[in-house]
């Protein structure tokens, strides 16, 4: 009877635990449906001028006509947002470490780190063109002033989550400086680093847009600034569709680093 009941409890569980596992992708899918459904409807009978808002069906029709155009800007698109993220990453965590190894460097760059994050990146753009020229560079300047910050402040918040009584536990065994960080810090700080680290996945392909908009000969914000100005909004309206997929694609490699990374989050979630 114990048994039974509790496998009744534990498949009870199991199903309100794939109910709600549904509800999380139903409810966000059901509500982009509806918004597509209303916003078609609105433009077809002719409540709006397509010439102002194009509908769903001509969005569609322009990005399956300039698929092969998006494919190649894409390409330069992603390779700067890349690298940028890459090397935001890298330098916010050397910023971090350094944060947290001295007081007085946590004391002098923290607020000149928020300061940083003031300045509108496209007030950033025209003087890093104006600097570098029109290449990848200046563009993955951009990527990186945009990036870093989330990383930064996650990891140096994280560094200093860490228990006290576990650093002080930790010493009395004569554990190293570099041995504290590796087994005590580093996994208190795992969660919070790739919080920030999706924040700036989603920042690194904005600034590159952003960039490309000043000053390029490829990528998704030149394209963006050609079919703006001929007033094709419905090719606009395709590459701004086309930006929020790769962003969330680049969201997603994220989460799968995290999984394999943080295989203890899994353990937990199935307890």
């Amino acid at each position: 009877m114990a048994a039974n009941a509790k496998g009744r409890g534990a498949a009870g569980a199991g199903g309100t635990r794939e109910r709600f596992d549904h509800s999380r992708w139903l409810a966000p899918a059901l509500t982009v449906v509806g918004v597509l459904v209303i916003w078609q409807l609105a433009c077809s009978v002719g409540l709006v001028p397509s010439y102002l808002l194009p509908s769903p069906v001509q969005v569609v029709e322009a990005l399956a006509t300039d698929a092969g155009l998006l494919a190649g800007h894409a390409v330069v698109t992603i390779e700067e947002a890349v690298v940028g993220l890459v090397l935001g990453v890298l330098v916010g965590f050397g910023v971090a470490l350094l944060m947290d190894r001295f007081e007085l460097v946590y004391r002098a760059l923290d607020p000149l780190i928020t300061i940083s994050q003031t300045i509108p990146t496209v007030a950033i753009a025209p003087l890093l063109v104006l600097w570098f020229g029109y290449d990848l560079l200046p563009k993955v300047l951009l990527v990186v002033l945009t990036t870093f910050f989330p990383v930064t402040v996650a990891l140096a918040s994280g560094f200093r989550s860490v228990d006290p009584d576990v650093v002080d536990l930790m010493r009395t065994m004569n554990a190293s400086r570099w041995q504290v960080f590796r087994f005590a810090k580093l996994p208190a700080s795992a969660g919070q680093f790739f919080a920030g680290l999706r924040i700036s996945a989603t920042y690194a392909v904005v600034g590159a847009v952003v960039a490309e908009w000043l000053g390029g000969f490829s990528g998704l914000g030149v394209y963006m600034t050609r079919v703006r100005k001929s007033y094709s909004y419905d090719k606009m309206f395709a590459v701004i569709l086309l930006i929020s997929v790769l962003s969330l694609l680049l969201m997603g490699l994220v989460g799968l680093i995290q999984r394999g990374c943080m295989p203890w989050e899994r353990a937990e979630r199935k307890k």
